[in-house]
């Protein structure tokens, strides 16, 4: 049986991480230790401006059932749980957050050889109802993506996307927004060894004519160095250094410069990743 699929949040997703992860203006830390009971524990500051934010992270698994517990700065406890293939191909995910109420949801993913299906509801009275599902193969696929509210009885999100896959290069197509953006990506393996990419994105609004064009790429320098840069048609630049200097503990270090005001002060981000 192939890989499938998968669901409809892959589409365009090798494409999404070329062009956006790990980019970031803010100066990050993320420092992650285990318990003598395999319980992983992982706290993170954000530094966003003269704004300090600041979460710890527990996640406990026992066999097939994970719990994630994450309190954050604002006193907020969000609450996760999955419990991995009770079924072939099935996964149940239920979280809620404290002290929102309307928080509670229940999702079931279920992944198959030709389709990629999501499901979720939220544990009210008039819940907020999600579908996603994606049909085809590993080198087709074609999906949808909607929410609909019951308490207004009108969808929220209606979306659709191709997906379609081919050796080294990946291309989608999504239209989001209930039909008012239509957002287009190429991504392209160029040399595997050196893990050698590029990407590019293009995104048109209807409602307001305007089209946004990024174009990226990566390379690693070694096997644990890796170098990224991008560009959008406003003359946004960004490019970014990310350094594994020991296993699963990384740093990376990113900019940003507006290339048609390169006299404003350009933006970098810092982040330092700490595991065991």
């Amino acid at each position: 049986m192939g890989k499938g699929p998968g669901l409809y949040s892959d589409i365009g997703k090798k494409a999404r991480d070329l062009l956006y992860k790990d980019y970031q203006a803010d100066h990050k830390f993320t420092f992650t230790t285990y318990t003598s009971n395999g319980v992983a524990i992982t706290s993170t500051g954000t530094k966003k401006g003269e704004l300090l934010l600041a979460d710890v992270n527990t996640q406990l698994k026992n066999k097939n059932i994970t719990t994630d517990v994450k309190f954050d700065s604002r006193s907020n406890l969000f609450t996760t749980v999955t419990i991995d293939e009770p079924a072939p191909g099935l996964k149940t995910i239920f979280s809620f957050v404290v002290p929102d109420q309307k928080s509670g949801k229940v999702e079931l993913q279920y992944r198959h050889e030709y389709a990629g299906i999501s499901t979720g509801i939220g544990l009210t009275a008039k819940p907020l109802v999600s579908f996603s599902g994606v049909i085809g193969n590993d080198s087709v696929s074609v999906g949808t993506d909607l929410s609909f509210d019951t308490a207004s009885g009108n969808f929220i999100k209606l979306n659709a996307g191709l997906n379609i896959t081919h050796s080294d290069l990946i291309a989608s197509m999504t239209l989001n927004d209930k039909g008012d953006t239509l957002t287009a990506s190429y991504y392209h393996i160029v040399s595997p060894l050196t893990n050698t990419a590029v990407g590019a994105e293009l995104t048109h609004s209807f409602s307001s004519n305007e089209n946004t064009l990024t174009i990226g790429t990566q390379h690693a320098l070694d096997p644990l160095t890796t170098v990224k840069a991008r560009m959008n048609n406003y003359g946004r630049a960004s490019a970014l250094i990310q350094h594994e200097w020991r296993p699963k503990s990384l740093f990376t270090i990113s900019g940003e410069v507006d290339t048609r005001a390169i006299e404003k002060s350009a933006k970098v981000g810092l982040a330092l990743a700490l595991k065991p």
